[in-house]
């Protein structure tokens, strides 16, 4: 029998699971390729007598933990919210083609420079805006008078992601070999930024996705017992799903258009939680926040410091991490 949800236990739960969150932070930035003293570098930045030693720590590998932590944590936020509206276990943020059009922003970003310095000189910026041009079109196909429908959204969704696998593969073709580099490495998805100013494209569309997601909690929780109980029970399952799939998109937006495509994270993360803590998406949407910031982080920090001073992007580590666990996830269903 399940244990009531009260507030001690949904406060303790979730203590628990900002442990790691908090370690990662505390902990992750101690490492990388180039070996400091990290307490004569903290001494020297409050101090007001910085070298190159606090530069290290304070503008690069700290700003990197935090953008770990908040990317981390929005992909597998949405991840687990996806996986209830969408009833699929194998659903994430880039089921809904989100990945691939900021792919093509990006790309088409560094192939043509002049059309980046046009938009402002970011390829963030055009990352942003084909993430957005994307979600618009999925919602827009999956659009019902009486709501979204989710079978719909599902298949629009991985439409637009081949759609636009095939112009990132004629970008590709056309580019030059001068730009394929650089179109490789934002594939496979990166979190180095430098300073705290990087980190700001990411807050106006993470932060009002994670607030319309984490609301969604006590919804979310009747809906994933079905869409008749949870419209028996008041819940107006349109609406929830319209706002669930609006902040996930505008959560993983953000996350993509500065740190590339990160796969795993938002589909191994959730089902993690799940298993520890049970079904009840008021703990498991911010329990899947913390852990999957945690997760995130502590794999960028294994990325940065296993072949230094050579730097894997993190996007290989989580495919190489998260690959097998999810394997082993589906034999055990199947068992």
């Amino acid at each position: 029998m399940t244990r009531p949800m009260t507030p001690a236990r949904w406060a303790l739960t979730l203590a628990a699971y900002a442990l790691p969150a908090a370690a990662v932070l505390l902990l992750a930035p101690l490492f990388g390729s180039q070996t400091i003293d990290t307490l004569d570098a903290a001494r020297r930045f409050f101090a007001g007598q910085p070298n190159e030693a606090t530069d290290i720590l304070v503008y690069q590998r700290i700003p990197r933990v935090i953008l770990a932590l908040l990317a981390g944590g929005a992909l597998a936020l949405a991840g687990a919210a996806f996986q209830v509206i969408l009833r699929n276990d194998l659903a994430e943020p880039f089921t809904l083609g989100v990945t691939g059009g900021a792919a093509v922003g990006a790309l088409t970003a560094i192939m043509i420079p002049a059309l980046s310095l046009r938009f402002g000189g970011s390829v963030q910026l055009l990352a942003l805006v084909g993430a957005a041009g994307s979600l618009g079109l999925v919602y827009r196909l999956a659009r019902r008078p009486h709501g979204i429908s989710m079978n719909t959204l599902l298949l629009a969704g991985v439409t637009i992601s081949i759609l636009s696998a095939g112009i990132v593969m004629f970008l590709r073709y056309l580019a030059g070999p001068e730009h394929l580099v650089a179109m490789d490495r934002w594939l496979m998805g990166g979190l180095g930024v430098i300073g705290y100013r990087d980190l700001a494209p990411l807050l106006p569309l993470l932060l009002p996705g994670v607030v319309l997601l984490l609301v969604q909690a006590p919804a979310l929780s009747q809906l994933s017992l079905g869409e008749e109980l949870a419209a028996g029970h008041g819940v107006d399952v349109a609406w929830v799903q319209k706002m669930t799939f609006l902040g996930g998109g505008l959560a993983t937006a953000a996350v993509v258009s500065v740190a590339g495509p990160i796969g795993f994270v938002g589909l191994i993360v959730p089902h993690a939680v799940r298993r520890l803590s049970g079904f009840d998406q008021r703990l498991a949407l911010p329990a899947s926040f913390l852990l999957g910031g945690a997760f995130l982080a502590a794999c960028d920090t294994a990325a940065r410091t296993l072949f230094a001073p050579l730097e894997m992007p993190v996007g290989v580590v989580t495919a190489i991490i998260g690959g097998p666990l999810f394997i082993r996830i589906l034999l055990g269903k199947k068992r």
